[in-house]
């Protein structure tokens, strides 16, 4: 008897309070989003070669570029789930993330006074919208959580790029993203923490730029990559 009484006290410790008990019987879902993100840029640097400048000669060069730290940044957003079995969920959340790139140049061609290499930099600022489509796979809810696992495509239009920039980004990239969350149920609204990754599929590489530049000294920077491939991390909060 001292035995069973113990076990069913266990038993009501592990049950708590269900929040929004049917809220994931709805066949659709809908809410806000807020977030922070991390923006990041790999090149493919050409290595030395020779540039034609605008008075028809030609000359060596030698620019090294890469992305030199992270910047964060933020993301707001809309949320619209289908709900397409227990277990399985469509979700679309249009995104504007706000951020930028910082990047940096190495002439290995040209010296300063000191005899170091010179070096020039571009904070390369990114305004995106994002429509997200991916499918949802949660676990069974447990008391008041449910972890899922997510993954989809992520086609992405950027608002933003300069006429003057040394690199020049296309208006158009679509991304794969992987991520995990878990569906927190509170009282009033269900709380969702996200952390998602996101790769680019192509080249992100507006490579037309370069031949639009009169200044010799800028079109050297910008044709010292040919292709480049974007990253994005994600923290997410949903709000339904």
């Amino acid at each position: 008897m001292i035995l069973v009484c113990a076990l069913t006290a266990m038993a009501q410790q592990d049950r708590e309070v269900q929040h929004k008990p049917y809220i994931d019987l709805r066949p659709y879902h809908f809410g806000i989003l807020v977030g922070a993100h991390l923006q990041d840029i790999e090149f493919n640097n050409i290595g030395p070669h020779m540039m034609t400048m605008q008075d028809g000669t030609t000359a060596e060069q030698n620019v090294v570029c890469e992305a030199d730290k992270w910047v964060a940044g933020i993301s707001v957003g809309v949320l619209g789930e289908l709900r397409l079995s227990e277990n399985f969920s469509l979700r679309v959340s249009p995104t504007m993330h706000f951020g930028a790139k910082h990047l940096t140049f190495i002439n290995l061609k040209k010296t300063d006074e000191r005899g170091e290499h010179i070096r020039e930099s571009q904070d390369l600022k990114n305004t995106y919208v994002s429509l997200p489509i991916d499918i949802k796979f949660a676990a069974p809810r447990w008391n008041n959580h449910r972890p899922y696992i997510m993954a989809g495509v992520n086609p992405t239009i950027n608002l933003t790029g300069g006429e003057a920039d040394y690199v020049r980004l296309k208006r158009f990239n679509t991304m794969l993203e992987v991520g995990m969350g878990c569906d927190i149920y509170l009282p009033f609204f269900k709380l969702i923490p996200e952390l998602k990754f996101c790769f680019g599929l192509g080249n992100v590489l507006d490579t037309n730029h370069v031949n639009e530049l009169r200044d010799d000294n800028v079109r050297a920077y910008a044709g010292s990559v040919d292709s480049a491939k974007s990253k994005m991390v994600m923290l997410t909060f949903y709000f339904e």
